[in-house]
């Protein structure tokens, strides 16, 4: 069987609302996140070149602006004839009802349902908490999501790939570590102590065995706990 790498890629570096989790934000790249995405793809030409990897030519991304045009990016820089499809399970967790919403809004909200509970002071890094607001999802549920689009997408590259291929898939930091564990690429323990740094790939190997970490870094987390 030909090698099968998946180059998990977090988005550049976009607009964001302050303290405001929700990940579905539909702003762009900054000016620092284009030139992130730009710099990705020559990181991947080298890997690939050294690696005798064939680069898939359909990029997978999230619906999400930034994750697009991170793709686009690295599309454009890599070859004319790559091209992008997008897919709704690739997104970063969603906050259902609340989001794009401030912490201190949804808390407050909460509080003032008299249906629910307050909220755990976890409530956003917790891997297994949901809002209890329609359309919400935990963090290992979108990692769940994330990870069967990534078995679904290698098991059909499998089914006719000729030669060794890496096949690029731009989403959510959070999202990602979670379907990372999912597959067991990471231990639950690591998933609160790392993060990925913006546009730099993380590749890992699609075997009969199952999945392992064969290049790029993880990051590691600071004390304060930092958005996807």
């Amino acid at each position: 069987m030909p090698r099968l790498i998946a180059a998990l890629i977090r988005h550049g570096d976009y607009h964001q609302l302050p303290d405001t989790p929700s990940a579905h934000q539909p702003f762009p790249l900054t000016e620092k996140g284009r030139d992130q995405a730009v710099r990705a793809a020559a990181q991947i030409q080298r890997q690939a070149e050294s690696e005798g990897w064939n680069i898939h030519r359909n990029v997978h991304s999230s619906q999400l602006l930034r994750a697009w045009e991170t793709a686009h990016l690295i599309a454009g820089e890599l070859r004319d004839d790559f091209d992008i499809s997008s897919f709704a399970d690739l997104a970063e967790r969603g906050m259902g009802s609340a989001a794009n919403l401030t912490v201190q809004q949804i808390e407050a909200i909460i509080q003032d349902d008299p249906r629910f509970d307050p909220l755990p002071r976890d409530w956003k890094s917790n891997s297994h908490f949901c809002l209890p607001l329609q359309g919400a999802e935990s963090l290992l549920q979108a990692g769940q999501r994330v990870a069967g689009h990534l078995e679904q997408s290698m098991k059909e590259l499998a089914g006719h790939s000729v030669g060794d291929t890496l096949m690029l898939f731009v989403g959510h930091g959070a999202a990602i570590r979670h379907a990372a564990y999912v597959l067991g690429v990471l231990r639950f323990d690591e998933i609160a102590t790392l993060s990925m740094y913006h546009a730099e790939p993380v590749y890992i190997e699609y075997t009969e065995q199952g999945w392992k970490h064969v290049a790029g870094n993880w990051k590691v987390r600071g004390q304060a706990q930092e958005l996807d």
